[in-house]
């Protein structure tokens, strides 16, 4: 018998086991199975035993007793021992059925999973998402200013034509409309419309419409918040948004944000622009038909406008109003009786700058507010929804637009007007004219701004001289030669002359300013002093020392910036032509310095601006209140005094025959033409200055070609403008007697007789001859007289430049000869 039984079951510690042998009787490799089946040999395997010294094959790995080893068990997915790659009795039919099994498991697995992750995502962005708040929204507003009343509107200024109002400011029937078109059941939803939102992405992949499918919530965000791309990603956020914008906020409050944001058409952003853009109502005047044509606009302002696609608006109002009473906003009734309202045509975007004078006017309202005491950047003003009023009386600014149209109605085109009213009791302007555009895209269209246009301003400037006079041992009754022709020591051989060589050898100062001698007031301002007269005059019209060169200014030619006010240009010399006129002024100084006189001797600084405030109507600030003393009471006194008489002379008196101080002004261009023509006066209420000129220095004449006086033109138009806004009025008396004596050795002896004035035929008696003013010779001094003045007009003279003071703009370089006042 064999060693061992060779179909022995092998357990641990039987001994050693022996391998069977090969198949087909060869050695080194076999193996064993159970139940005696061989199993086939491993594919060119061979196995060499070592055997012990019994012969027995020694064991592998430690086992039981006797050294034998466990047997091996075929490894999972390999060959199974004695070459086999597969399990006995089918195994690969088995693991495809288990396969299959398993993948249903696997994709629920997965689909879990990824829910999971998906909620974990939309908790994490929900939570860090962060809902701007409304006050954080910059939605530029509009800036809007007011005539003096605080309510009259002047003009509307901003990037945006948009003022923010409480949902309390909108009325009901226009929030219901809104509503009913946009979003019926925006007080129910969760802020966002699933149905919308399957529709709009539904839409995005198939290329349809992008409209609809966004509630108010959603609409809100998109426009405060996002943007307006037709993307997934900014959808995305919308949805975000807009649902923690819902838990986060009230209906009430959002509604509120919502009408304040949404574009109307028209430049107007926001219920309130809109309303006031389409129907010049506020928002809460608003009835259900307007409500609706607005509620119409918010899908396709340009094509659902009233005025550019009538049929299509009205067609789509009906529904909303329809929609109104289906959700019991609207009476059946009301509906049936609704009519189409009427809406204001399309001007174009009602933010910006309005033509006419009154945009003259917003221009100083602008460059005033960006310096103190304000000192506003543009930006604020344009974008801060500001509420500015100004000091511009409606009636008043009606007044002066009246007065220049009619007097100016078939005059010359050449001629050119300003008109600037002053209130003496605070120096702000009342009424305001100088041009009657302040814009145009033609080049050929004169704009320029002629109430801050450099003048010489003539005679007008006479009381300043006087002024200077009598604060320097001077007074009304002192009596000067007023003869004509007269010769002065800084003018040797160019004497100066009257109008119509008028003649007064013994006349008091208040008798040479109603017959406005220049022989008299260029004597009185060199013997005063050119230059006292001239620091005088600078305190009472609040003229600056200096022309400004950081100011931008386009009045001041450049050639004039840093050097002196009230001199020659470019020298820094006063001569005693200043006390005739010649040096340039604004029309808007001569107004301010008239309302000195008016005010005791008080300037009070001129300004446009009354206050300021936001679109809450919280007071930000106030206009300037500076003042100063230029000149004591007494001499304001006697100033007006002075000047009582001249407009009755002038055959410009007021109704019911007012007392008014006034002063005319010619300036003379040559020998027999005028350049500029004034007229200033004042009550203790208003004073007012009108000048009559060109755009450059050229003769002015009127319609039968006459020249032009100050006691013409301008005069009328000043006398139509005082006898309107005096209308009605308490008469406020003035001065009837002076009040500074003088000193009696600055006087000549009174004549014994009265010598007769001569007449003149031509021109009227208040005003003085054209003559001609020239530069000092290059040989003269620096301190002699920087304008004589002469019955004649040296062409070796007529080589200077023209002074710049005469012109808006900075001069040429040609020669053209400048007369003195009249």
């Amino acid at each position: 018998m064999p060693p061992h039984d060779e179909t022995a079951r092998v357990t641990p510690g039987g001994g050693a086991v022996r391998r069977p042998p090969p198949a087909r009787g060869r050695a080194g490799s076999g193996g064993s199975g159970a139940g005696g089946v061989r199993r086939p040999p491993p594919a060119r395997a061979r196995t060499t035993a070592s055997r012990d010294g019994g012969g027995r094959p020694a064991a592998r790995s430690g086992g039981g007793g006797g050294g034998g080893r466990p047997p091996v068990k075929p490894p999972t997915g390999g060959r199974r021992p004695g070459g086999s790659s597969r399990p006995p009795g089918g195994g690969k039919k088995k693991g495809a059925k288990q396969k299959r099994r398993r993948w249903p498991k696997v994709l629920a697995g997965a689909f879990l999973s990824m829910l999971v992750l998906l909620g974990v995502f939309v908790g994490v962005v929900y939570a860090t998402t962060e809902v701007p708040t409304p006050e954080s929204v910059q939605n530029d507003q509009t800036t809007v200013v007011y005539y003096a009343d605080g309510v009259t509107e002047m003009a509307r200024l901003g990037n945006e034509n948009r003022t923010n109002v409480t949902l309390g400011q909108v009325s009901e029937p226009a929030q219901n409309a809104i509503l009913a078109a946009e979003n019926r059941a925006f007080y129910t939803d969760p802020g966002i419309s699933f149905t919308g939102i399957v529709r709009a992405a539904w839409n995005n992949l198939t290329g349809g419409s992008t409209q609809g499918g966004s509630t108010i919530t959603q609409q809100y965000v998109k426009n405060a918040f996002l943007t307006s791309d037709q993307t997934f990603s900014r959808k995305f956020k919308e949805l975000f948004l807009a649902v923690k914008l819902d838990n986060e906020y009230s209906k009430e409050q959002i509604l509120e944000n919502y009408l304040n944001t949404i574009y109307f058409g028209r430049g107007a952003y926001g219920i309130e622009a809109a309303a006031n853009t389409y129907f010049g109502v506020s928002a809460a005047q608003l009835t259900p038909e307007q409500g609706a044509v607005l509620a119409v606009l918010i899908r396709n302002p340009s094509a659902n406008d009233p005025e550019t696609n009538p049929e299509g608006a009205q067609q789509r109002w009906g529904p909303v109003l329809d929609a109104m009473v289906e959700q019991g906003w609207l009476d059946a009734a009301a509906r049936e009786a609704a009519v189409y309202p009427a809406v204001l045509p399309n001007t174009g975007s009602s933010s910006g700058i309005p033509e006419g004078p009154e945009g003259l006017i917003v221009r100083q309202v602008l460059d005033e507010l960006q310096r103190q005491p304000f000192s506003y950047s543009r930006d604020d003003i344009y974008s801060a929804g500001l509420r500015i009023t100004t000091t511009v009386d409606k009636a008043k600014q009606d007044a002066a637009v009246a007065a220049v149209n009619d007097v100016m109605a078939g005059e010359p085109q050449n001629l050119q007007e300003a008109l600037v009213a002053v209130d003496p009791a605070t120096g702000g302007v009342l009424a305001y004219y100088g041009n009657a555009l302040s814009s145009s895209e033609d080049p050929a269209v004169d704009t320029t701004d002629y109430a801050q246009a450099l003048k010489p301003p003539g005679s007008s400037f006479k009381p300043y001289t006087l002024a200077a006079a009598l604060e320097n041992g001077y007074s009304v009754s002192t009596r000067r030669d007023g003869s004509s022709p007269q010769e002065f020591e800084d003018r040797p051989g160019l004497p100066v002359v009257n109008s119509g060589n008028a003649q007064c050898g013994n006349c008091t100062l208040k008798e040479a300013m109603t017959r406005s001698l220049n022989t008299t007031y260029y004597g009185l301002a060199y013997e005063v002093g050119p230059e006292v007269v001239a620091e005088t005059a600078r305190e009472i019209a609040g003229l600056p020392a200096t022309w400004d060169p950081n100011r931008d200014d386009p009045t001041v030619p450049t050639d004039l910036t840093g050097f002196e006010t009230l001199s020659i240009p470019t020298t820094n010399t006063t001569g005693g032509s200043i006390g005739i006129g010649e040096y340039a002024v604004r029309p808007i100084q001569q107004a301010a310095g008239f309302a000195t006189f008016a005010a005791g001797g008080v300037h009070h600084a001129t300004h446009f601006v009354a206050s300021v405030a936001d679109s809450a109507g919280t007071v930000l600030g106030t206009g300037t209140t500076a003042s100063t003393q230029a000149i004591s009471p007494e001499v304001a006194n006697d100033v007006t005094f002075a000047l009582t008489d001249v407009a009755a002379s002038s055959k410009l008196a007021l109704d019911g025959n007012r007392p008014v101080a006034a002063k005319t002004g010619t300036q003379g261009l040559d020998r027999t033409d005028n350049s500029d023509a004034w007229m200033v006066g004042y009550t203790p209420s208003i004073s007012t200055a009108v000048w009559i000129g060109a755009k450059g220095t050229e003769a002015i004449t009127n319609a039968r070609g006459n020249i032009i006086y100050g006691s013409g033109l301008p005069g009328e138009i000043w006398q139509q403008f005082m006898n309107t806004v005096l209308e009605g009025t308490p008469e406020q008396p003035l001065p009837s007697k002076a009040l500074i004596q003088g000193d009696p050795d600055r006087s000549i002896p009174e004549p014994t007789t009265e010598t007769p004035a001569p007449t003149t035929s031509e021109a009227p008696a208040p005003e003085p001859a054209p003559v001609t003013r020239q530069a000092p010779a290059p040989t003269r001094a620096p301190s002699s007289s920087s304008a004589p003045v002469t019955s004649q007009a040296p062409e070796v003279e007529e080589t200077v430049a023209p002074a710049p003071s005469v012109t808006p703009v900075p001069s040429t370089t040609a020669p053209s000869p400048t007369g003195p006042n009249g």
